[in-house]
């Protein structure tokens, strides 16, 4: 697989005064040498006997969910063969244990392939912030570790803006914007790896026949590899794959949204839209297409210049109290 796009490159960012050019950008931005002055990116740097040891200070013998797969899989985490399941297994474990594996595993080959994934870093390392964090306080973000060694997880796409922090290892994303989404053959969206649907090409080997349109997914993709100390700005809705390129890999990345958190998830709305929407009969969804371009996509404040301010209701802007009240008409109204 071929891919000649490249990502904007930002130098001299610093991560603890972000400025608005990244936190609001509407494209990917690689943060060069962003957290070169954590500690655990010096650890990192140093090798893997030195980043465990950095991290065991931190550990605290908390439960973590692990992803283990046979060498076969070639660290792809995906389906099995015909989609009945998955063809890598989850055990729990502890940073404690893992730390030790990796170290155990240097310099052997054809060994299983390890992911920790999504992992709070206050609950499993707690403390390992206050030496490495970046400035996100005022956007509340929730702040994950990721680890592993060389492995693939397929394109998929997050509703929060993200600041992906390699720490330790390199990676390699591939990266492609929203309207690719066709393009993608993206797999079922209730049966999932990890929880996000996922494009079913495998990007080492694409199926050209099989998926033609991804041709035209790749010529509108991007790709960038960071080594530790480098960081990615991923806008909401990117698809993104993801590969850990060393034998040894941390990430620990930041997603934040912009809109409040009492409105609930646009995927919640999207699948509210299918139950309710997706079966009518033509003419009607046509109908309701146009109301959620008026209502939501093109929403034009002068169309509602006729109601008085004090009617608007919904048709406002939706502070915290107004959104808890439509959330609990929603509640009521699924509920009945």
């Amino acid at each position: 697989m071929s891919v000649n796009n490249t990502v904007k490159e930002l130098e001299g960012v610093a991560s603890d005064a972000i400025p608005s050019e990244v936190l609001f950008a509407s494209e990917p931005l690689l943060l060069k040498g962003f957290v070169d002055d954590w500690p655990l990116v010096e650890a990192g740097k140093s090798g893997i006997v030195q980043a465990s040891r950095y991290l065991q200070r931190f550990c605290r013998n908390h439960e973590i969910l692990v992803f283990k797969g046979e060498p076969e899989i070639e660290g792809r985490f995906f389906y099995n063969d015909d989609m009945s399941g998955f063809n890598f297994g989850r055990v729990n474990s502890t940073f404690e244990f893992m730390l030790s594996l990796f170290e155990s595993l240097r310099g052997e080959d054809d060994n299983p392939s390890y992911y920790i994934g999504s992992t709070a870093v206050d609950l499993a390392l707690p403390g390992l912030r206050e030496e490495n964090d970046i400035g996100l306080a005022a956007q509340r973000a929730l702040v994950s570790i990721w680890m592993g060694n060389q492995t693939r997880i397929a394109a998929h796409f997050d509703n929060p803006r993200n600041i992906a922090c390699v720490a330790a290892g390199r990676r390699r994303f591939t990266l492609f914007p929203p309207d690719q989404l066709a393009n993608l053959y993206v797999g079922p969206l209730d049966f999932t790896p990890a929880g996000q649907a996922i494009s079913l090409v495998d990007f080492h080997r694409p199926d050209f026949d099989r998926y033609p349109l991804f041709e035209e997914a790749l010529e509108n993709s991007l790709v960038v590899e960071l080594e530790a100390g480098d960081a990615l700005y991923l806008p909401s809705l990117w698809w993104h794959h993801v590969e850990a390129l060393s034998s040894f890999n941390i990430l620990v990345n930041y997603w934040w949204r912009d809109d409040p958190a009492a409105i609930g998830t646009p995927m919640e709305a999207l699948i509210h839209a299918m139950l309710n929407i997706g079966n009518l009969p033509e003419e009607e969804k046509r109908g309701w297409e146009k109301m959620f371009g008026y209502y939501v996509f093109q929403k034009n404040m002068d169309a509602f210049a006729h109601i008085p301010d004090a009617r608007m209701g919904l048709l406002g802007d939706l502070d915290a109290t107004s959104s808890r009240q439509l959330r609990l008409m929603l509640k009521n109204k699924l509920g009945s």
